[in-house]
């Protein structure tokens, strides 16, 4: 651990970054346009050598579409994006993701437990930390959200990060951690239900696997995996994570309660985990009147969601998935070790490197 940092000149520093938020003053790092990225440490700061930047999965889905799919346009589009913000915080959905990487320099007054040396995974979004990319993201193909990258972030008093398991193949590791929150929230809601009927959005992806495993492990009676298409469906068919597999598309939202009720819901607990625009509806009408609805997708309209139920009487509770949850890390990771069924969505998921809906929750 470093004893000599050398303290920036100018505004005290905080333990939420404000005094790394260039424009607009006055603002959460998160909700800037442009961060303080110098390499040079406040007393309670952290920075982190880059290794993977895993970028979130409504952020690398837009980014990817909108560039079609071509990996030099979207090498660009992120480079923009992080030199011209200081961070990687999309513009359009408004994410970002988060990182791994090897701590490089401690400050003195760091409250997060790390040394130099750690190789360690971030928890906080990608939205809020300083993070200066070096080498033009050569090694990226666009294929994946996983980004091999060199360069630095910087980590504040107030971020969070967890070091990086030894028994788990880094991208692996990287995968659970990018979506630890999704489980652990579930758990906890599930845990306030005798029995309940759980549905799960984007069923088949990273944050919905680990989220039908966490509704089991909380005491679900029944559990609904929802996917969008036919490979999804085999998929999930293939494991014993759902009771029963559901096809059908989450943006429409007559045909989602029709297929739910006829699986056995409507649900006391429905988890969105689809990141796609227009789901809200859906999720509403395919949840039981007192059930609850936690919303993990970063591509939700909350205006959408509380005018609509509203306007449809439904007398639910809707949760914002802020990706944190206290043991939140160890939990998903727990899963990923005990849960043959979750690890072997994973791992194929990795392997044929399709983006597919329900993956990344972390902003």
């Amino acid at each position: 651990m470093s004893s000599q940092v050398a303290v920036p000149s100018g505004t005290a520093a905080s333990p939420l970054g404000l005094h790394r938020v260039i424009d607009p003053p006055g603002v959460l790092p998160q909700a800037a346009t442009r961060l303080d990225t110098r390499a040079e440490l406040w007393p309670d700061e952290v920075r982190v050598r880059l290794e993977r930047v895993n970028l979130d999965a409504a952020s690398f889905h837009q980014l990817r579409d909108a560039h079609g799919g071509d990996p030099r346009r979207l090498r660009r589009a992120v480079l923009d994006i992080v030199r011209s913000r200081g961070k990687m915080h999309n513009p359009v959905t408004g994410s970002g993701g988060m990182l791994i990487g090897t701590v490089e320099e401690v400050g003195p007054e760091s409250p997060l437990g790390l040394r130099a040396g750690d190789r360690i995974a971030s928890l906080v979004s990608l939205t809020l930390t300083p993070l200066v990319i070096e080498d033009d993201l050569v090694d990226w193909d666009g294929s994946s959200e996983q980004v091999p990258c060199r360069g630095y972030a910087i980590l504040f008093g107030r971020s969070i990060a967890t070091k990086l398991p030894e028994d788990l193949p880094v991208p692996l590791a990287l995968a659970v951690l990018d979506v630890c929150g999704a489980p652990a929230l579930t758990a906890r809601v599930v845990g306030r239900y005798t029995s309940p009927t759980v549905c799960v959005l984007g069923a088949a992806g990273k944050s919905g696997s680990l989220s039908l495993a966490a509704a089991r492990r909380a005491g679900a009676a029944r559990t609904i995996g929802v996917v969008p298409d036919g490979r999804e469906e085999q998929a999930l068919a293939r494991t014993s994570l759902a009771d029963v597999v559901v096809r059908a598309d989450a943006r429409d939202p007559v045909a989602l309660s029709d297929a739910v009720t006829k699986a056995g819901g409507p649900a006391d607990v429905t988890v969105v985990c689809v990141d796609v625009p227009g789901c809200e509806g859906g999720a509403i009408v395919s949840t039981a009147q007192n059930g609850t609805i936690v919303f993990f997708s970063m591509a939700t309209s909350f205006s959408a969601a509380a005018l609509g139920a509203e306007g449809l009487a439904a007398d639910v509770t809707m949760l914002i998935g802020n990706g944190y949850v206290p043991g939140h890390a160890e939990y998903a990771l727990d899963l990923m070790r005990t849960e043959p069924d979750v690890r072997h969505l994973f791992q194929a998921r990795s392997s044929t490197k399709q983006p597919r809906p329900g993956g990344s929750r972390t902003g």
